[in-house]
């Protein structure tokens, strides 16, 4: 059975920061920074391996863990455009509230 979200790009803007996101397979995601915000340099690209789990329909937890040692965790709300992110870079947990869009 084929994920749901394999070959889909979306568009997550968590105010200063904004990504564009592709699932690439249930366990690989690709990124590319739009506007980091100050946490990540405009621009940089990465592939990443993703802990991704359904919580229910068009509802995931969805963490990974960046080159840089930044790891991310998601609550990713499809039904209702919402993301929930968590962020630590270099020790320091940023906390955003912000919104998916297909990309």
């Amino acid at each position: 059975m084929t994920h749901p979200l394999v070959g889909k790009s979306y568009r997550f803007e968590l105010g200063p920061l904004k990504v564009n996101f592709t699932f690439d397979s249930p366990s690989q995601g690709s990124f590319v920074v739009k506007q980091g915000g100050g946490l990540a340099p405009d621009g940089h690209t990465e592939t990443v391996k993703l802990d991704l789990k359904e919580i229910r329909e068009g509802l995931y937890l969805n963490s990974w863990t960046e080159a840089s040692g930044a790891t991310v965790t998601h609550v990713e709300d499809f039904a209702n455009a919402t993301v929930y992110s968590n962020v630590t870079v270099d020790g320091t947990l940023y906390n955003f509230v912000g919104t998916i869009k297909e990309a």
